[in-house]
């Protein structure tokens, strides 16, 4: 059974959509981490709104949060 076609296809999409999950779940832990240390809290439905983000948006946020200077930051940049 696992030399079959499918079941080599079906067990290498498991792995990368794991990985794509796990690589998601360590980009919101590491934000939020982030975030937490410049600015203490985080309104609780900003962070609903990280939990939400694909990893795209993820890493763009990790970008730009290395220039906020106040939470209005933060929340400014899911507005645009």
């Amino acid at each position: 059974m696992k030399e079959s076609v499918i079941y080599q296809r079906i067990e290498s999409e498991g792995i990368r959509k794991g990985k794509a999950e796990g690589r998601q779940e360590e980009g919101i832990s590491l934000i939020l981490r982030q975030l937490k240390r410049r600015f203490d809290t985080i309104p609780a439905e900003i962070e609903t709104k990280i939990h939400k983000l694909p990893i795209e948006k993820l890493e763009e946020l990790g970008e730009a949060l290395l220039d906020f200077q106040s939470e209005q930051d933060l929340i400014n940049w899911f507005e645009n």
